[in-house]
């Protein structure tokens, strides 16, 4: 079990770095519905990330990913493949970095999060989870190295957990501060939101990259 927790564990920590997610769960906590759109858009983000990462183990499990070399070879492959693709964001990431002083450009999408039902918060969480191209990469390749360790079925769902748990810390805990943290839990989550806001493309540049190179060389190390 503890192999399979160390195999998915970097993955999620990746995950759980995503600047623009938190600061859509923020702003959604300053809303009239945040008792309820905050909990519904971290569930929509556990529920994305358990169905992306598990199909990912499940496919490959079924390949008997831990055995066939073949399976073994198109995984690596594919870890190189993610790892340029992240290298190529976290180059785009950094070029287009507000320059000092600049006041950062947020996604259209923030401006209707106010406007949001739970129904749509929900979806919201969803989206940022399981479609964000990051996160889909990250969750897969957790997913699939997963499978490569040839785990017990039950080593390998405590692992899915542990890695939907770890990935969702930064989403449900702000909803939980905010529940139970009173007047001043909407001080600090606002400078948290202020902050994440303005070295967002810094944030994500440099974690894109620790993730490329991270996959790039794992991919390498098994096709070489």
């Amino acid at each position: 079990m503890a192999q399979g927790i160390s195999a998915v564990l970097g993955f999620a920590v990746g995950v759980a770095v995503s600047p623009f997610p938190i600061i859509a769960v923020i702003l959604m906590l300053f809303t009239p519905r945040a008792r309820v759109n905050g909990p519904m858009f971290g569930l929509g983000w556990m529920v994305s990330l358990a169905v992306v990462c598990g199909a990912a183990y499940a496919l490959a499990d079924v390949g008997d990913a831990s055995t066939s070399s073949g399976v073994s070879d198109g995984i690596a492959w594919g870890k190189v493949l993610f790892g340029l693709l992240l290298l190529a964001g976290a180059a785009r990431t950094w070029k287009r970095r507000p320059a000092p002083g600049e006041a950062p450009e947020m996604p259209k999408w923030m401006s209707s999060i106010d406007t949001l039902t739970p129904g749509k918060a929900l979806g919201l969480g969803l989206l940022l989870a399981g479609v964000n191209p990051k996160n889909l990469m990250l969750a897969i390749a957790a997913g699939t190295s997963l499978a490569q360790l040839g785990l017990a079925t039950g080593d390998a769902a405590v692992s899915l957990v542990v890695f939907v748990a770890v990935a969702s810390l930064t989403i449900i805990g702000p909803v939980a501060y905010y529940l139970v943290g009173g007047d001043s839990a909407e001080h600090v989550l606002d400078d948290l939101k202020g902050w994440l806001g303005t070295h967002n493309d810094a944030v994500m540049a440099v974690l894109l990259l620790v993730f490329g190179v991270d996959l790039f060389a794992k991919g390498l190390g098994i096709i070489a």
